[in-house]
């Protein structure tokens, strides 16, 4: 999958002593050494990618380490200033920061992010978001080699109570776990490689509630916490820490009554973007689970068939889960029935 070419944000080479149109470490069988500086080209007012737009939506393709919005003065860079810039025939001045964010992506993670552009268009999204119809993926490159390549992770996530941890969530049973509420989190893994000449693993990731930073946890709970992710990862030294957290909202789709709002962003964990990221081992195509996810019907909220809680159609494998009992199905829907709006990442 090609990144946009004007609006993709690409590594220069972060090799020490490589010269412009030198050949990489890679092509002469060495081990780069890469530099945790920040080499990708920096969120700028300018640089705002959009992949879908219509008259009622846009999603924009997120940088990393940006704010959605802030009322903060010091807060030199926000996607809403971004938009203004970009847009500024489109901004509302009947709402807090112009634009309507139908739902959030932490300051740390880069991807799809749909902004209504009225007000009925955001009425119609939030109720796509309360039915629980919204497909989202993330991709991810996780520390170590994931060795199950499909799996469902169903910790209960709370928030940590423990000095000095309260702006933090964590799985149930950890001390300090606060109010712990089932969570599901669906992981296909792609890739098996090395970041930085650390075992690695690249995942897709299917969040099936919203908790805040499930991703992030659920990733961690499995002991492969996130490359980058200094909050829940286990960074080994600042020559450990690369320049970004490894989390990228991949792909989104919510069917709304009017229209079928959905935009796949580019990869951006791709050697070619990322001298660090050698990938050597392929376990399931990338655009495989796109056609995939683009096949798989929406979820009726009226409808008694599959829905969030049933086996995903990702990687159908008979036999690999059983069969949902009314007693499960009924206990799950009203697990979801606690769906949020909390950033899932």
């Amino acid at each position: 999958m090609q990144a946009h070419g004007g609006s993709a944000h690409c590594l220069r080479c972060t090799v020490r002593g490589c010269r412009p149109g030198a050949r990489h470490p890679q092509s002469l069988g060495l081990t780069p050494t890469c530099e945790a500086a920040p080499s990708m080209e920096p969120g700028s007012v300018e640089n705002l990618s959009i992949v879908y737009r219509s008259s009622d939506f846009l999603v924009v393709n997120k940088h990393w380490d940006l704010r959605i919005d802030s009322k903060t003065w010091r807060e030199t860079l926000t996607l809403q200033k971004q938009l203004r810039h970009r847009f500024p025939e489109l901004a509302d001045p009947d709402t807090c920061y112009g634009f309507r964010f139908c739902h959030q992506l932490d300051f740390s993670t880069s991807g799809a992010l749909c902004v209504a552009l009225n007000k009925a268009a955001a009425g119609s999204a939030y109720r796509c978001f309360k039915e629980r119809r919204v497909t989202k993926a993330y991709l991810a490159l996780v520390r170590g080699h994931v060795q199950e390549s499909q799996m469902t992770i169903s910790h209960a996530i709370g928030k940590n109570n423990t000095e000095g941890r309260t702006h933090t969530m964590c799985i149930e049973g950890t001390q300090g776990c606060e109010n712990p509420k089932p969570s599901l989190t669906e992981l296909v893994v792609l890739e098996h490689g090395l970041y930085a000449g650390s075992p690695a693993s690249k995942v897709l990731l299917k969040p099936l509630t919203g908790r805040t930073h499930q991703l992030r946890v659920h990733c961690s709970a499995l002991g492969h916490p996130i490359v980058g992710d200094l909050t829940y990862g286990q960074a080994e030294g600042q020559e450990d820490q690369p320049f970004r957290m490894m989390l990228h909202a991949f792909y989104l789709r919510i069917p709304t009554q009017a229209e079928c709002v959905e935009a796949c962003t580019p990869d951006p964990f791709l050697p070619s973007l990322d001298v660090c990221w050698s990938p050597h081992t392929l376990l399931q195509p990338l655009d495989q689970l796109v056609q995939a996810l683009r096949a798989a019907c929406d979820p009726d909220p009226m409808d008694s068939g599959p829905g969030p809680c049933s086996p995903s159609t990702l990687l159908p494998e008979p036999g690999r889960l059983p069969p949902e009992t009314e007693a499960q199905r009924a206990s799950c829907l009203q697990w979801l029935s606690e769906w949020t709006l909390e950033p899932d990442n």
